[in-house]
């Protein structure tokens, strides 16, 4: 009772009364777009096109700029994935997440007693895992690129050697990080250290410029050989970190089939593991889908609560069932069966909450980062890729690699370090995404592009660590059952829910006072945020138009077309 109370009194006061908010309609064009994180590096990817690049030219492009102007999440030295549905209906996937080193071990995070040590896989050198991020973009312009590689590159060295402003967020994070580039660098990053950055200045990114050169004259081995390598491993060794020369070179990105699947008239088209995101996605879609989400309207308490419990018992197989497919065989094709969810979903009651302790993960027959960035682009030809990139946290491990002026990732904090333990996103994990050498890390990444008979429909992705795949399920959900356009879809306030912690976690305003003391009054815990994700989508309209949703009321997000 006294719980009760206590929950009853948290949430009037921290909901806010809400409603769906005023229609708006995104940045439109005719024939192509660019939607990222940041206006510079939309603008770089829209000129590739303008200049007869394809969409996959205008994400490498666009994916060595963010590694410039948006560097808390834009890389080089880490990983990610992109989807690609090109103009004939094709589609493929490339995984250059990144890999654990050689010398990883199982227990490297534990102390004596087998307990997870705090913060040794999410800051300083032994949180990192071996990039590929430029081995991804290599090997998608190997297959796909039109324009030659030096043109997509050169770019970003723009960009980092001639400098850009500094926006109001992007001078607050220097700020606040100054005392971790410090504490974790063995030699500090003098020139992102100020006594006080303020919106408007410039930053350059020498050491950057130069190392980005290097890979446009040398390709890939410009990063993964030479000095570049030299300079990281050599941090490596100052730090005691783990990635050698060899792992560099080793480091090979895959190309995979995607997760396909159908929502209604819809199909799915979807990253698979190494990512979790693809598979949680059709899973979370497959559980409404027999329920009215339509007439229950947007953030109502049936339509929350209904979410809420798919997505306890989609986390709940998320933790056991899905690691790197080079290590682990996961049961994918019946994680995504209609059957297996109808199954998973039999035990809803609309008028009771399940305790997270009571949703186990489903029995099948023989069997993120918060802080990632995302990309969408249509071409004039109708090529369509989805990208999401990330260092994990903001800043990755906050080590800058001297001599090569990049943030090197902290994503070994996405490997389960001790099983039912959580990560930095409270993500828990089992024996599918232990620590092993040459293994890849288990991601939320959830890039996507949707058809609708036939034809492209949606391409869309955010980032958000745990919070990806059910900002991607949302942003769907507004569009295809709650009737939104693309920047309205995007606008619109988030609800998040995962198996643990056993809580609906709403952006502030997301939930009105009553609908917040209802779901209470269910059983629910509600624990609100202030933001949930950045998605970047486009939406191909009836008339072949492109609608943008570009996340800028949670972001510097910005479209770029024509």
């Amino acid at each position: 009772m006294k719980r009760f109370f206590v929950l009853l009194l948290a949430a009037t006061v921290l909901a806010c009364q809400t409603s769906r908010q005023e229609k708006v309609v995104g940045l439109m064009t005719d024939s192509a777009m660019v939607v990222s994180a940041h206006a510079l590096a939309s603008q770089v990817g829209t000129d590739i096109m303008k200049r007869g690049g394809n969409a996959i030219d205008a994400a490498i492009a666009t994916h060595f700029a963010l590694a410039v102007v948006f560097p808390a999440a834009g890389n080089i030295g880490g990983g990610g994935f992109m989807v690609i549905r090109m103009k004939d209906g094709s589609t493929t996937t490339l995984d250059f997440r990144e890999k654990a080193p050689a010398a990883a071990t199982t227990e490297m995070y534990l102390d004596k007693e087998g307990n997870v040590i705090p913060e040794l896989s999410t800051q300083g050198h032994l949180a990192s895992g071996v990039p590929g991020s430029v081995d991804g973009m290599a090997a998608a312009h190997k297959k796909y690129g039109t324009l030659p590689w030096k043109e997509l590159v050169q770019p970003a060295i723009d960009l980092a050697l001639g400098g850009f402003t500094l926006s109001e967020r992007e001078a607050a994070w220097f700020n606040e990080m100054k005392e971790d580039l410090i504490k974790y660098n063995t030699v500090t990053p003098d020139f992102l250290i100020r006594d006080l950055w303020q919106a408007g200045d410039t930053i350059k990114w020498t050491e950057l410029g130069h190392t980005l050169e290097l890979i446009r004259d040398q390709g890939r081995a410009g990063f993964y050989e030479g000095i570049t390598a030299e300079h990281l491993v050599a941090e490596m060794q100052r730090g005691k970190g783990l990635i050698t020369l060899e792992d560099l070179k080793s480091y090979a990105s895959v190309w995979r089939d995607p997760i396909i699947a159908n929502y209604k008239e819809y199909k799915i088209i979807s990253m698979p593991p190494s990512s979790s995101g693809g598979v949680c996605l059709v899973q979370l879609l497959k559980s409404v889908e027999p329920f009215p989400v339509k007439d229950w309207g947007f953030n109502t308490v049936k339509t929350i609560h209904l979410m809420t419990e798919a997505e306890r018992r989609v986390y709940a197989d998320r933790s056991i069932y899905l690691g790197d497919p080079d290590f682990y065989t996961a049961p994918i094709k019946q994680l995504i069966e209609d059957q297996y969810n109808d199954e998973r979903m039999s035990t809803f009651d609309p008028t009771r909450a399940t305790p997270s302790a009571e949703v186990k993960a489903g029995v099948i027959v023989g069997y993120e980062s918060e802080e990632t960035t995302h990309f969408s682009i249509v071409d004039p030809q109708g090529n369509a890729v989805a990208v999401t990139t990330t260092l994990n946290g903001w800043f990755g491990s906050h080590v800058v690699v001297p001599g090569a002026g990049f943030f090197l990732n902290n994503e070994m904090d996405d490997f389960s370090a001790k099983p039912g333990v959580p990560n930095m996103f409270g993500v828990v994990g089992a024996e599918a995404n232990k620590i092993e050498p040459n293994k890849r890390m288990l991601s939320a990444m959830t890039p996507t592009i949707l058809e609708k008979d036939g034809r492209l429909f949606m391409v869309v992705g955010s980032p958000g660590g745990s919070t990806i795949i059910t900002s991607v399920f949302q942003v769907i959900l507004n569009v295809v059952e709650h009737e939104m356009g693309m920047q309205e879809a995007v606008n619109a306030k988030r609800v998040h829910a995962q198996w643990l912690p056993d809580a609906i976690i709403p952006e502030t305003g997301a939930l009105s006072k009553k609908d917040s003391l209802t779901l209470v009054s269910l059983g629910h815990t509600i624990t609100p945020r202030r933001s949930i994700g950045r998605v970047d989508a486009i939406l191909v309209l009836p008339d072949g138009k492109l609608e943008a949703g570009a996340d800028y009321s949670r972001g510097d997000d910005a479209a770029k077309g024509f």
